[in-house]
């Protein structure tokens, strides 16, 4: 069974920086791109960042500059690193990836069970 697990929210200070990873486990043929969404309260989900497999990245207008996605191929792991978080950043932040699982080699879309970030002032 395919799982993305996410880690590295937390709170931090306007700012501040984190890094935010999303591993994947299970057995999986190819992995095709793979991005973080965020959702603040009362706010539809958003794209944050999005890195295909060949490192391809693209990025919502507000974290251009702050924020840098990347991806590990050989762990499965893709991270987010966030730097000069402002309070505005403060939302359950999603990872999303686009794989070929082994068990029904259908492509399908995963998303992790969130984790939250909360930027105080």
């Amino acid at each position: 069974q395919v799982q993305l697990v996410e880690s590295g929210g937390g709170l931090v200070q306007a700012g501040g920086a984190l890094r935010l990873s999303c591993a994947t486990s299970g057995s999986i043929v190819t992995f095709n791109a793979m991005g973080w969404y965020r959702q603040a309260p009362g706010k539809q989900r958003e794209l944050v960042a999005l890195i295909t497999s060949s490192g391809s990245t693209t990025y919502a207008d507000s974290v251009k500059g702050r924020f840098t996605i990347s991806r590990d191929n050989a762990k499965n792991t893709v991270y987010l690193q966030m730097n000069s978080l402002h309070p505005e950043d403060t939302a359950v932040y999603y990872c999303n990836a686009h794989l070929l699982p082994r068990a029904t080699m259908v492509p399908t879309a995963y998303w992790g069970q969130g984790t939250q970030v909360t930027v105080s002032l």
